[in-house]
């Protein structure tokens, strides 16, 4: 190598400690940015190169070359920290409603349904003591109307609650729509600037949050390609593929009522009739939660919920009216119901109590006198039966809180599962200020030694052209 070749080699060596302090810079700077991925400088030594055939003797490198910016992110934990959030979401989602269900029902306290049934038995075993006496059976009716109401209060809870959830499975599909044209969109930009030979490391960080964002609504599979974008899939079908972008719409009752026949789902907008198969995420979650009621009982929480409501509903109505039908009124006659349940409703919000006063009240067996209270008396007996609506309150309540602390504990364990992936991949990904200062001055004093050396050369060179010749005279 000349002495002139010695210059560009340590000129080379100038050149990628210069870029090495670059990238520290940008790395130190964004070491708060969410979703940033730490970079390095790759390089790699140029050989030498031989003068000819019959060249002789050791032959030096010419320097450094600078082969690219590294991202050092790790596809592996990329993966499982979506996979986590996938898993996280749908936990969540699900966790949340059966919560705020849980929390509707009230049990134990004492605006609970079971209380009000204690009390509405207690009213009807009162007056089986007080037959005839207007304040008896003043209490009855009144507790009969405080139950008639929490158990339409209870339906109707399940019913907005329904509604709700309903209303954010059409958001999360708008954000999860928005999210994949973004992928989209940063596929197109990323390939295009990889082919021309730039650095695209800062629109792949963009689009790893977006694919986090996507794996926690929906799910799905990333698969990079070799052009540098990546295809998402949902359920064996792509979500994005390149540059293009296939959006999903929610199609489905917008009611409890119309779910019933016509359930809420999530459908691909360019194949009607296609649904899209989700294996996680809260919309995932979510779409469990408003599932229709099954004949086993397998439905959605929601749906049998309401369901249980209308079931307590006709089994009051029904056992009671059925002892009270036996019974006599005040002026003699039988055959008459305490419940009625209203026709095109629920039969949890359609219950309402016939009599409007004592005179509709059955309290003893037909011609045993005003003073029998031998009907009041087995009606407040029900509550100790098989199949009571106690009993069916109670399966209820335990159901429901069943499987509200299991879901509950499957989310802490999911969130915990999820933290572990994120600290795997920060600790891979995020920038480390102490090591970037020591990066930093390894760049630095590799620049002032491309600098030494580079001055050497030139005195060396000075010697040569300047001086050479003049010993002597």
């Amino acid at each position: 190598m000349s002495t002139f070749g010695a210059l560009n080699t340590a000129y080379t060596g100038l050149v990628a400690a210069r870029l090495g302090l670059d990238v520290v810079g940008q790395n130190i700077t964004n070491a708060n940015t969410d979703g940033y991925t730490r970079q390095r400088v790759s390089s790699s030594g140029i050989g030498a190169v031989t003068a000819g055939r019959f060249s002789t003797g050791a032959h030096v490198g010419q320097g450094v070359s600078i082969d690219g910016i590294a991202r050092l992110a790790d596809a592996r934990l990329d993966a499982r920290v979506r996979g986590a959030l996938s898993i996280a979401g749908f936990s969540d989602a699900r966790a949340t409603a059966l919560g705020t269900l849980e929390k509707s029902l009230n049990e134990p306290g004492a605006t609970g349904i079971s209380a009000q049934l204690g009390q509405f038995w207690a009213a009807w075993g009162e007056l089986s003591n007080r037959a005839g006496e207007p304040a008896s059976e003043s209490v009855l009716l009144q507790q009969a109307s405080v139950l008639v109401n929490r158990i339409a209060s209870g339906s109707r809870a399940a019913q907005t609650q329904w509604s709700e959830v309903r209303g954010g499975v059409d958001d999360q599909a708008a954000q999860l729509n928005a999210a994949g044209a973004e992928v989209a969109e940063l596929n197109a930009r990323i390939r295009s600037t990889l082919a021309s030979g730039g650095s695209a490391n800062e629109l792949q960080d963009q689009r790893s949050r977006v694919l986090t964002t996507i794996a926690g609504i929906a799910g799905g599979r990333v698969e990079p390609q070799s052009d540098g974008t990546v295809t998402v899939f949902l359920g064996g079908n792509a979500l994005v593929t390149g540059d293009s972008f296939r959006p999903v719409t929610v199609l489905g009752g917008g009611s409890m009522a119309t779910a019933a026949t016509d359930p809420v789902r999530l459908e691909w907008a360019h194949h009607p009739g296609i649904a899209v198969e989700l294996d996680g995420g809260s919309l995932g979650g979510a779409l469990t939660v408003l599932a229709p009621a099954e004949t086993g009982g397998t439905g959605g929480a929601l749906a049998e919920t309401a369901a249980s409501y209308d079931a307590l509903a006709l089994a009051l109505a029904t056992q009671v009216n059925a002892i009270h039908r036996t019974g006599a009124t005040a002026d003699g006659t039988t055959g008459h119901d305490f419940f009625v349940v209203d026709a095109g409703v629920s039969a949890a919000q359609g219950l309402r109590v016939l009599p409007t006063d004592g005179s509709g009240i059955a309290t003893g067996t037909p011609g045993a006198g005003g003073s029998d209270g031998s009907i009041a008396d087995a009606i407040s007996g029900i509550s100790k039966t098989d199949g009571s609506p106690d009993d069916l309150w109670s399966g209820l309540v335990t159901r429901v809180a069943v499987a509200a602390q299991t879901e509950i504990r499957n989310s802490a364990l999911a969130d915990l599962a999820s933290s572990s992936a994120v600290a795997a991949q920060q600790s891979n990904s995020a920038v480390d200020l102490d090591e970037e200062n020591m990066n930093m001055l390894a760049f630095q004093r590799a620049y002032q030694g491309a600098a030494r050396v580079m001055t050497a050369i030139d005195e060396a060179l000075d010697t040569l052209i300047n001086r050479t010749g003049l010993v002597g005279r």
